[in-house]
């Protein structure tokens, strides 16, 4: 199995695959995966199944990825795979890979040094379509990406998918793609964000887990230039580490900041220790429950 690497390591010619169970942090890495492209000029498609065309092009939007002139001029598509693959006839490995094969021409046309394209294969999972033909076009799309003008990631959702499903795909694809883990247990995950870059947190810290806190800001700190800290699916912090993560924020040189986003309980936290009163963090409340 390969072993996954960040969505910024990827390569003009990459063929990657994206197992996932976290729907946000999947998300931040397809925008990623968009920004990136966008903006090294390429064209971008986007073939969504679980998130409708409209919704998606929004979760880029908050993502700070810049979508409504790429849209309005072409560089960035987003389609269902029913516009993809499901329509004109039959389902098949080699209908898929002529598809692909007529955006890359497209794209050629229209002057673009390279294509990048990410498709949700949930549509494999309806009735409708032949789960063996997946197999097939995962194992004979390779040809397509020789020249390095294709650039691709197929995202797996692992509650969709049965494990030998997602075991072949693992196998299929050169390279693999997930968020950089700094620490996960049944109680909490601390992992990197792509789009805005900084740190992911869920579930419950407190100081017994201090020097995860340290490793994963200290990393975000010397990566970017501002400092995303998303605790929006974080249900509880003690006060020692909401302590230490607006240290890290009064720590940021002049010109740098960080953002907070989270809610309830740990929204509280965060502001009897101070972090809503400080110039260099910006706090923001998000929308419904962790």
């Amino acid at each position: 199995m390969t072993t996954p690497t960040s969505v910024e390591d990827l390569s003009p010619g990459d063929h990657a695959c994206l197992t996932f169970s976290d729907k946000e942090e999947r998300l931040d890495i397809i925008a990623a995966f968009v920004r990136d492209g966008l903006g090294q000029g390429h064209k971008v498609v986007c073939f969504t199944e679980s998130v409708p065309p409209d919704r998606l092009a929004t979760e880029l939007l908050e993502r700070e990825v810049t979508t409504d002139e790429p849209l309005r001029v072409g560089q960035l598509a987003v389609q269902t795979c029913d516009e993809a693959w499901l329509s004109g006839g039959p389902l098949t490995a080699a209908r898929m890979i002529d598809v692909l094969g007529g955006q890359l021409d497209l794209a050629s046309r229209e002057g673009y040094p390279g294509l990048r394209v990410t498709a949700d294969m949930c549509w494999a999972t309806r009735p409708i379509a032949a789960v063996e033909q997946l197999v097939v076009f995962e194992a004979e799309v390779a040809r397509l990406f020789t020249d390095g003008r294709l650039t691709a990631i197929c995202q797996y959702d692992r509650h969709s998918f049965d494990a030998v499903t997602l075991a072949f795909a693992a196998a299929a694809h050169p390279r693999a793609v997930a968020a950089t883990v700094y620490h996960e247990d049944p109680v909490l995950r601390v992992c990197r964000q792509h789009s805005p870059p900084g740190v992911r947190i869920a579930g419950e810290i407190d100081y017994t887990r201090l020097d995860v806190l340290a490793h994963a800001l200290s990393e975000a700190l010397r990566l970017d230039h501002h400092l995303h800290l998303n605790l929006a699916q974080l249900r509880f912090v003690d006060a020692a580490t909401a302590g230490a993560i607006v240290q890290a924020g009064l720590s940021l040189p002049a010109g740098r900041r960080m953002v907070i986003v989270c809610r309830g309980l740990v929204h509280k936290m965060i502001e009897l220790v101070g972090g809503a009163d400080l110039p260099q963090i910006r706090v923001t409340v998000a929308d419904g429950e962790p």
